[in-house]
């Protein structure tokens, strides 16, 4: 790295003798100059020569250590530098679709045109505090406490891409105090009410009803099934979830991989199902490779679905507390494998999680209380009648 610190009041002659310059007494009287990898010139101006020699230093310094920021990156506003950090990500459409809608609605409005080296700690946790209540100037509702902290993770993310690519030192987001989730226990539905949503659904999507309620697959991987994906002879029919399908632009539909590696598996067909998707394939007349369900031929956009969906939940008397989303039929399902003693391993696989961990920490409180297993197994013990035998050996 080329650097220097240059008398901005004095010149050298030809022979060598030091004069005073035209600026001399005009500003500070020496600049430290330095040259970067690409060759940008960076400049300061100093009083006294020590200090410019030191800041020189520093740089040098955070040079070799690898801590080197360009002076003028930081500059660069958050809206210009997520833009890029967005488009380089690698993520599937609807998720980046999430992510863009997040900062254009909750964090460019607040930081977007902030240069990146004026947002403080400070200016953040004010910013995710202004997402708790509501915004009468932008009509903004508040948002709940899980969405705040999906929204944070996405600008924490931009903020720590521009730590690694030296744009800032250090990031802002660092000790942010968010607002608390508090996770409401799953509430499944009643067989009355799955029954009331195939009833009120379009004919097209009963048997999608019927088949979520006694499969648990998610609505992407339900609307993604195609014939030769479900197995209905034999002893063991089941259904194969390899993929979903996704909502591109312009309401166009395609086949993606399904939410993680887990969520691939093999479920198997209760006979109700597989009565249904009979029905269902001879009414349609589905073909081999064609998507089971369909609207005018076309593959179901999760717009179109929730449109199709929303009276039919609303009939059934769907709550916050049960769900209003098809995801209520996944907890339909999950609660039925646990009542009839499934372990949590089986439950697991079945639905596709990545995890027991996941498992529990969403179905746990539906595995029966084991209060009464845990007396009756100390009482069987201590509250036996005693031995007499062993008694009076005991005392002799």
């Amino acid at each position: 790295m080329r650097k220097y610190v240059e008398d901005r009041w004095h010149i050298r002659d030809a022979d060598g003798s030091r004069k005073r310059s035209t600026r001399h007494g005009v500003g500070m009287q020496f600049r430290a100059r330095y040259f970067d990898e690409a060759g940008k010139e960076h400049a300061k101006h100093f009083k006294l020569k020590r200090d410019a020699q030191r800041w020189l230093d520093e740089v040098t310094t955070s040079v070799v250590s690898g801590q080197y920021v360009d002076p003028n990156a930081s500059r660069l506003t958050f809206r210009a530098y997520a833009d890029i950090w967005l488009a380089a990500q690698v993520h599937r459409d609807a998720t980046a679709a999430l992510y863009r809608g997040h900062l254009e609605r909750h964090a460019y409005p607040t930081l977007g045109d902030r240069a990146l080296g004026t947002i403080l700690r400070t200016t953040v946790q004010g910013w995710v505090k202004s997402l708790t209540v509501d915004d009468p100037k932008t009509k903004r509702k508040a948002l709940s406490p899980a969405t705040i902290g999906v929204v944070y993770t996405v600008v924490a993310s931009v903020f720590r891409a521009a730590v690694r690519d030296r744009k800032l030192a250090s990031t802002p987001c660092d000790g942010i105090s968010l607002p608390d989730v508090s996770k409401a226990r799953v509430q499944p539905l009643t067989t009355a009410q799955v029954e009331l949503l195939a009833e009120h659904v379009p004919a097209e999507l009963r048997t999608l009803v019927i088949l979520a309620a006694g499969t648990g697959v998610r609505q992407g991987e339900a609307l993604g099934l195609t014939r030769d994906r479900i197995r209905l002879l034999g002893k063991n029919p089941a259904v194969t979830i390899d993929r979903q399908l996704v909502t591109k632009s312009k309401g166009e539909t395609a086949f993606a991989p399904p939410k993680t590696a887990a969520s691939v598996r093999t479920v198997p067909l209760p006979h109700v199902v597989v009565a249904a998707l009979n029905d269902h394939l001879a009414r349609f007349d589905v073909g081999d490779g064609e998507l089971l369900f369909t609207l005018n031929g076309k593959g179901i956009t999760r717009q179109r679905f929730g449109h199709l969906w929303r009276p039919a939940a609303q009939a059934a008397g769907l709550t916050d507390a049960t769900g209003t989303g098809m995801h209520a039929l996944r907890h339909y399902y999950a609660s039925l494998l646990i009542r009839y003693g499934e372990s949590v391993k089986t439950v697991q696989g079945r639905l596709g999680h990545k995890s027991a961990t996941e498992t529990l920490d969403t179905y746990g409180h539906m595995w029966a209380d084991s209060d009464d297993r845990t007396r009756e197994a100390v009482d069987s013990v201590l509250g036996a009648p005693a031995d007499p035998v062993r008694t009076a050996d005991s005392q002799g």
